[in-house]
């Protein structure tokens, strides 16, 4: 059934040629409101979801409708991110569902929290889901998001049984995510779905933090420094001895 281009929600910003979040250059769409309340969150100020401009989907759509012979030129779509774009799932589902009429690839950031409550046609409107992996053990990923980790694993294993193409993201944090025991553990993850098809090993970076300041907001990894190359190759050294390729 067709999805209203009335549905109205709240956008935190948009990006017009994105080249990080997915295939191509992208239109990215960051959506406001988030379950999560991470540690090394870049974007607190999305947290809140009526902090968020309102728009409906049609006011997006003409945002985006100006790009589209440049998105599919560069091999490109729109990615629809956060904040967590699953709270807000009827307008995200309608967005995604335009973008495909128009023949644009799709695709959403995640932390797979609320992955279980979006149904079939949402999920058949996304080409990649991009997922946000925190930490392969329960007590850190609770420590770092506030929220349980298997809701996200679930996630997962749905998206294994649909052979939905996922790309995982994790970040590498010295002091909180870097420990052996806990990147054999995302790595494990990752080798155990074929669906999921590029890792990407990010380092903490600190650009975010002045948005905590502004907020007073306690910014609790103010002391820790971005990884170092080497921090970066042992990680990915650590991947590759599960038989992942992190990059």
């Amino acid at each position: 059934m067709p999805t209203s281009n009335s549905h109205q929600g709240f956008v935190h910003s948009i990006e017009t040629a994105g080249a990080v979040d997915g295939p191509g250059i992208r239109y990215i769409l960051f959506l406001s409101g988030c379950p999560l309340q991470c540690q090394y969150c870049h974007n607190p100020d999305s947290r809140k979801m009526k902090e968020g401009t309102l728009k409906t989907v049609d006011e997006v759509m003409s945002d985006i409708k100006p790009y589209i012979s440049t998105l599919k030129r560069m091999k490109g779509g729109v990615t629809i991110s956060g904040g967590e774009p699953l709270t807000q799932t009827e307008f995200c589902g309608a967005i995604l569902e335009q973008c495909k009429a128009l023949g644009l690839h799709t695709a959403i950031d995640t932390s797979g929290f609320h992955g279980m409550d979006v149904d079939g046609i949402f999920l058949q409107n996304t080409d990649l889901v991009l997922l946000d992996i925190k930490s392969s053990l329960p007590s850190l990923y609770k420590k770092i998001t506030r929220v349980d980790l298997q809701p996200t694993l679930d996630f997962l294993h749905r998206l294994s049984e649909l052979d939905k193409p996922v790309w995982v993201r994790f970040v590498l944090i010295p002091e909180l995510t870097d420990s052996e025991e806990n990147l054999r553990g995302v790595a494990k993850i990752c080798a155990s779905f074929p669906n999921i098809q590029r890792v990407d090993l990010l380092p903490f970076h600190k650009m975010g933090e002045y948005k905590w300041k502004e907020r007073n907001l306690p910014y609790a990894l103010e002391h820790i420094s971005p990884p170092d190359a080497a921090a970066m190759e042992r990680a990915r050294t650590i991947f590759r001895e599960q038989g992942v390729v992190a990059v």
